[in-house]
């Protein structure tokens, strides 16, 4: 079975909120080259219906290949989450309009390589509230914004992480790699 693992680019203070206002200068070789590994690793990607207007608006435009993974996105499979949302047209990109919980575990049954969720915090969260993430991949930057988007929202109920690995990078960038902790999960 494919894992569903969550990629995100946060600050110290939980943002996640425009990550290219803030991300670009803490882009050094070494978090590239965990950037490039870990997209170019992946079988298939999950967004949500923010992101994935985002990503369209720019992936598809890039001719160069930056670092390996414009050829990636452009191609890889997408299966965007979106009530709102007619068609997806950026190539091998589906739709999930409706039953999303049982689509997204239909997903997780089939197909080859892992499912990259990125951005779309809504979406993460309703997902991690229903135990359909296997993994959480954060590069957390030494910043603090003081205000906006926060992955996870106050309110959402207790999910307890067990942490598998970590490593710094010599910008500072922290990656955080945990996967949810059924031991330790409140009852």
């Amino acid at each position: 079975m494919r894992k569903i693992i969550v990629s995100e680019f946060l600050t110290l203070d939980g943002v996640m909120e425009s990550p290219d206002k803030w991300q670009p200068s803490y882009v050094s070789d070494d978090v590239a080259e965990t950037i490039q590994t870990q997209i170019l690793g992946y079988g298939a990607m999950l967004l949500g219906r923010v992101t994935y207007e985002e990503f369209t608006a720019y992936w598809p435009l890039q001719t160069n290949n930056e670092f390996g993974i414009a050829n990636k996105l452009n191609s890889m499979p997408k299966f965007v989450v979106s009530s709102t949302l007619e068609k997806a047209e950026w190539n091998n990109s589906t739709l999930i309009q409706e039953n999303v919980l049982e689509g997204i575990t239909r997903l997780k049954q089939q197909g080859d390589g892992d499912i990259q969720l990125t951005g779309s915090a809504t979406l993460v969260q309703a997902l991690m509230q229903s135990d359909l993430i296997d993994e959480f991949r954060f590069l957390v930057h030494p910043i603090v914004m003081g205000s906006g988007k926060r992955l996870f929202k106050d309110g959402m109920d207790t999910k307890a992480l067990k942490l598998i690995e970590s490593s710094t990078f010599s910008s500072g960038v922290v990656a955080l790699t945990y996967q949810p902790d059924k031991d330790k999960q409140s009852k």
